[in-house]
């Protein structure tokens, strides 16, 4: 089964909470701290895997969760980083956010893409001794991991795309030039998936074709299969236009070219624009009648196409239509690469990011930045929230409590904790 666009949700692994611990030894009476730092957590990593060509797998696994790292032990000892999970898709799929619709990566490269980053392991208490601190019973909690839902959309990456009405021979030209065997039929729709082939030029010379289900009329708005697949034509730099010159399916050739290009149109103005060279095949079912021939090439002169004409259930032509197909790319761009466009909603918590407003009696500080100092404080030790007290200050918190009119006695809120504020 050919599964070309899929949702998922991805999230990174917690970062291990640091140690409280103190070094505990006969005969040595203060040991001192010695709590151990969290470790990182696991990363979704996704990498390209060329044994790959669809994304069904993402069909029956919806989330992809990396191992959170382990808490920091005694005796300084780290804990363990989370594992990162790989996540492998085939080459040329785009990771967007399903949200924004927005390129985060498109994976057409061999370069493994971090899309989650784990969560960074709390401090031990360790870091936080001084010569004025020299027992701290706090430490650092983990940092949390990325949580997103993305979509994994598939696009062929192919040189070449053959486009046309169904059973017009695509699929036989992709078979007499390439290794392919896609299915070949005398009727409507045989080919149900894209097909890739490897044309070789040369020794060291070669381009990938790519055979793309039938378009018919309507297909940009979702008529028959061809919509379904108008996508993997997005990064071809040359399109192959074959036409059943015969009209053996009595229809008139030239206007399947027009509706052909009206949907591609339709589809993308870019993939509109794309160089063509039309081909007019099926050329054995004509004998001696050359008039529906010369009368696509004045067409193809007029529009400014390429033109070409052969017979690919003959071989009759095919030679010549590789060798020009090749050199047509020459002069053309490399395959199309997407840029990134996605920016992170949430940046790393700052001091900034502080909110204080007054709900009823209470003054209640709130933020990302808050939560975060607030979540490494022990109110039960007095070096803990002392702490505490020295960066709501550095922040500006009490400051702005006072510039909103707080007064001794009145109730604060800040995070879970509630206290009166004292001058």
């Amino acid at each position: 089964m050919f599964i070309d666009i899929a949702k998922i949700r991805i999230a990174s692994g917690k970062g291990g909470d640091g140690k409280v611990g103190f070094h505990r030894e006969k005969y040595v009476a203060a040991g001192g701290p010695d709590g151990g730092d969290g470790g990182r957590g696991g990363s979704v990593v996704f990498k390209v895997d060329d044994n790959l060509s669809t994304l069904l797998d993402f069909r029956y696994k919806k989330k992809y969760v990396a191992p959170n790292g382990e808490n920091g032990m005694g005796k300084r000892m780290k804990g363990k980083d989370g594992a990162d999970l790989v996540i492998r898709v085939p080459r040329g799929t785009i990771i967007r956010d399903q949200k924004t619709g927005q390129v985060i990566k498109d994976m057409s490269d061999d370069e493994p893409f971090v899309a989650a980053k784990g969560g960074n392991g709390g401090w031990g208490n360790t870091h936080f001794a001084t010569p004025t601190r020299q027992a701290p019973r706090f430490a650092k909690p983990g940092q949390p991991g990325v949580e997103m839902e993305i979509v994994l959309e598939l696009k062929l990456l192919a040189d070449v795309g053959l486009v046309g009405f169904p059973n017009v021979g695509k699929s036989t030209l992709l078979s007499m030039v390439s290794a392919a065997r896609p299915k070949i039929a005398n009727y409507h729709f045989t080919t149900l998936i894209p097909n890739l082939g490897v044309v070789r030029v040369g020794e060291e010379q070669s381009f990938v074709m790519a055979d793309i289900p039938g378009i018919i009329e309507g297909a940009s708005e979702g008529a028959g299969l061809g919509h379904d697949f108008l996508r993997h034509v997005d990064r071809c730099r040359l399109l192959l236009h074959l036409v059943d010159v015969s009209g053996s399916e009595g229809r008139d050739p030239i206007e399947d070219v027009e509706t052909i290009n009206a949907e591609l149109a339709g589809y993308s103005e870019f993939l509109a624009a794309r160089p063509q060279i039309l081909v007019a095949n099926k050329t054995d079912l004509l004998g001696e009648d050359r008039a529906p021939v010369e009368r696509l090439r004045a067409y193809a002169e007029e529009k400014g196409f390429e033109f070409l004409e052969l017979s690919a259930a003959t071989n009759q032509g095919v030679r010549e239509l590789v060798l020009k197909t090749w050199e047509a790319q020459q002069e053309l761009p490399p395959v199309f690469v997407y840029e990134p466009e996605y920016v992170p909603e949430a940046p790393e918590p700052t001091e900034r990011e502080i909110t204080v407003e007054k709900v009823d009696d209470y003054y209640v500080v709130g933020g990302a930045w808050i939560e975060k100092i607030m979540g490494s404080v022990n109110t039960d030790d007095y070096e803990s929230r002392q702490y505490m007290d020295r960066m709501l200050k550095k922040a500006g918190v009490y400051d702005r409590l006072e510039a909103m009119g707080v007064q001794e006695g009145d109730f604060v809120v800040i995070g879970d904790i509630e206290f009166e504020y004292v001058h």
